[in-house]
């Protein structure tokens, strides 16, 4: 099985790339989005260390139980053969209704089938107020006539 676009990226094929991420992520299915991973994927994020399709649901399980109503922006930052970074903006609020923005970067490293082998990401959150918000599509997919993270001056 192979996930395209494949390594070596072209700046084309890194942007592909980081929207199908970004639009798996919205989707926030566990199982689906642990796919885009290999079976021994190795990931950190914040100071959370995660290894494998498994834990990668279990995770993603937590995390979006946690993070309600959450919308997802990527942007690629940088690329070479079988690497992307990017940063990212997310909004969520709590089972208190208390909103975030949170704000990151991560590094990834793909397998030659294109699955995502490894995944650092840093994450700081801020907390904002409703009005404050930007990312006001319904959930799931960002529309493509949404602007992007530059466009809206993250």
């Amino acid at each position: 099985m192979t996930r395209p676009p494949l390594p070596p990226f072209s700046r084309e094929s890194a942007v592909e790339k980081v929207r199908l991420a970004e639009d798996g992520w919205n989707g926030r299915n566990p199982e689906k989005v642990s796919l885009a991973y290999t079976q021994d994927t190795v990931w950190r994020n914040r100071a959370e260390f995660v290894n494998g399709r498994s834990e990668v649901v279990a995770f993603l399980t937590r995390k979006w139980a946690k993070e309600l109503d959450y919308r997802l922006i990527k942007e690629l930052w940088a690329f070479s053969e079988n690497r992307i970074a990017v940063r990212y903006a997310y909004e969520w609020h709590d089972d208190s209704g208390n909103w975030f923005r949170s704000y990151g970067n991560e590094n990834w490293e793909f397998a030659p089938d294109g699955l995502m082998h490894r995944r650092f990401a840093c994450i700081n959150d801020l907390p904002i107020a409703e009005a404050d918000r930007k990312f006001h599509w319904p959930l799931g997919r960002r529309p493509d006539d949404h602007p992007s993270l530059s466009e809206l001056g993250l």
